[in-house]
């Protein structure tokens, strides 16, 4: 039992090191070329407009379009990643949007702008117009007020002097009535 033990100890002490060996992630010359041809042809067809369904005009699926991983893209890739990205942004300096997806997020996201502005103008408008109208109302109000004075002060003062004439009509009480030729 003891010569047991001792193998068993002397298999434990044992280096868990794998032994050096080449890497085998090292690809050839044609496998590199390969790889930048299928990179490129992806970022032909992304900025073409040809974004895959669940995709958009990125890293994402740049990488993902010439099967490689991103962290190959972003490690090995890199300059190709950079033209891509350099591309995109001169396609979106002149106004041209690769991504439909895109395009038409930006469209609604001016409309939306546009009609934030436009909504902003008319509650300006719309609050304007509510205290010019309160005003016109305080105006209205004044008036009718003046008016009632006007029509109390007309029935005050017609009331005595339709008293002072008792049935006289104007031509009675005029100087010519007076004077009758004889």
């Amino acid at each position: 039992m003891r010569g047991s033990t001792s193998a068993r100890c002397a298999s434990s002490k044992r280096s868990t090191r794998q032994p050096e060996r080449p890497d085998d992630t090292a690809l050839s010359q044609n496998q590199r070329d390969q790889v930048e041809r299928r990179i490129r042809a992806a970022i032909y067809r992304l900025l073409a407009g040809q974004i895959p369904q669940s995709g958009a005009c990125d890293v994402k699926t740049l990488a993902r379009e010439a099967g490689i991983s991103r962290a190959a893209l972003y490690r090995t890739w890199g300059h190709l990643k950079d033209e891509f990205e350099k591309r995109r942004a001169a396609a979106w300096a002149a106004g041209h949007q690769p991504d439909p997806r895109e395009a038409r997020i930006s469209r609604l996201r001016d409309i939306n702008g546009r009609l934030t502005s436009k909504l902003a103008r008319t509650n300006t408008e719309f609050t304007l117009l509510k205290e010019r109208h309160r005003l016109l109302l305080s105006v209205l109000a004044a008036k009718d007020d003046e008016l009632g004075r006007l029509r109390r002060e007309l029935s005050t003062h017609a009331a005595p002097a339709r008293n002072n004439g008792q049935g006289t009509t104007p031509e009675a009480s005029s100087p010519a009535a007076e004077v009758t030729p004889r």
